[in-house]
């Protein structure tokens, strides 16, 4: 016990039908927490799983002895952010895991070492695999950190480690933000991402079609509350149709003088024109205002800072 840390850590783990590799994580995790730490707890979030994934849990909860492990069930699929998001408030422990799958393509060694990287003042430690992101993650932080003026770098993370002082500031934040990374990178405290070799011990993807589609839709969510790529589009299209109805403006003025167009066609498209450019015209006011509000609403900035230093007594 001497050699033991002294801080409580809680660790929050992800169950959906993962009753495969449910009970080997969970006793992993029990053997590593009950080898370093005096006082610990596991919340194992059961996001409504229609397989065994529960039953193995309670199975492989017999292998601790000192360690509290609970099972949040929730009332029906909420997805991964929300139910995370559960976990961590049940959880008490001056550090907290976050496990957002029990896929476990590191070292076990890994878990410490992102621990005392976090003893060393960062408040936000993440691991992440060494190996290539498939496109579509590639894709979509790349898309995100061109639209946004963090600097925070998003990459994959299969865990990662906060400490009390980061759980109480996003607590006061929009808790209705669907993004946990999107709070993360605007918290304002130091961050950390530590790179591990992936073993690929388990290469089976065995997610479920309701995960995937929840996944995709968070990514799609994402995009849109938090970058500016969905008000760069719509502006670039609005101001595209606009350039597109003053040619149209012009073209029917150059018939109708060097041409015989048919009776009423150039006041015809005159008008479609005038009302087109009119139109998208008040499209780029809503849309803009529609920016403001995303703004305000779901990304609205609040001073945050990562210390404070007291340079006289």
């Amino acid at each position: 016990m001497a050699n033991k840390e002294k801080n409580f850590v809680s660790a929050v783990v992800y169950i959906h039908n993962s009753e495969e590799r449910a009970a080997h994580f969970l006793k992993t995790i029990i053997t590593i927490l009950e080898e370093n730490f005096e006082n610990s707890e596991i919340i194992c979030v059961n996001d409504f799983s229609s397989d065994a994934s529960v039953e193995q849990v309670k199975l492989a909860s017999a292998a601790a002895k000192a360690t509290n492990i609970s099972v949040l069930n929730m009332s029906y699929f909420h997805g991964l952010e929300m139910a995370m998001n559960a976990g961590v408030d049940l959880s008490i422990g001056d550090f907290v895991y976050e496990f957002d799958s029990t896929k476990m393509d590191y070292d076990v060694d890994e878990i410490m070492r992102v621990y005392r990287k976090s003893l060393e003042g960062y408040d936000i430690v993440s691991a992440s695999p060494d190996k290539r992101e498939r496109f579509t993650s590639r894709f979509f932080y790349e898309v995100f950190e061109h639209f946004t003026d963090s600097a925070y770098k998003m990459n994959t993370e299969r865990f990662r480690i906060l400490s009390r002082r980061v759980i109480n500031r996003i607590s006061s934040m929009n808790k209705t933000i669907p993004y946990r990374k999107a709070i993360y990178m605007n918290c304002g405290l130091k961050t950390a991402t530590l790179k591990y070799q992936c073993k690929d011990t388990d290469k089976k993807n065995i997610s479920d079609k309701k995960e995937r589609k929840y996944r995709m839709k968070l990514a799609e969510d994402s995009l849109i509350l938090f970058t500016e790529v969905g008000y760069r589009f719509a502006s670039s299209m609005t101001l595209f149709m606009m350039f597109a109805a003053v040619f149209m403006m012009v073209y029917s003025l150059v018939i109708y003088l060097n041409s015989n167009p048919v009776p009423g066609w150039t006041t015809t498209i005159l008008f479609l024109s005038l009302g087109f450019f009119g139109l998208f015209g008040i499209l780029t006011i809503i849309v803009k205002y529609l920016q403001l509000l995303v703004d305000l609403e779901f990304r609205r900035k609040r001073y945050t800072f990562e210390s404070i230093e007291k340079l006289t007594k």
